[in-house]
């Protein structure tokens, strides 16, 4: 079993930056990769940012160049510094933790991004 908890949301203004974080708990050597979502209503839940256990990452297109998700290995904890944000970047992000013991995707409860222009 794994939990995930993010933190950092908040409002910002265009242009701005913030980071989110994502502490995993539980069966930690269970995951295989960690990463952040979002969704707005009526869209579906998009890619932001992946990263693998070996460190590979993997971004949205939406958000390349503009955001960077990294890892504290001690902590458990995943980042994901966004910069040059947008009105359009406004959404609940989810954090994701996928095992592969047995196969399954454990999600946060989200945290709310909102970007005022």
């Amino acid at each position: 079993q794994v939990h995930v908890v993010e933190s950092g949301g908040g409002l910002v203004q265009a242009g701005g930056s913030l980071r989110l974080s994502c502490e995993a708990t539980g069966s930690i050597s269970d995951i295989n990769a960690m990463g952040w979502f979002r969704e707005v209503p009526g869209k579906h839940r998009e890619l932001v940012g992946a990263i693998t256990r070996g460190g590979d990452t993997n971004y949205g297109d939406s958000v390349k160049g503009r955001v960077t998700i990294s890892r504290d290995s001690a902590k458990n904890t995943v980042y994901l510094q966004m910069n040059s944000l947008k009105p359009e970047d406004t959404a609940v992000y989810y954090c994701l933790a996928t095992s592969t013991q047995p196969p399954y995707d454990y999600w946060g409860q989200g945290t709310q991004v909102t970007v005022s222009s």
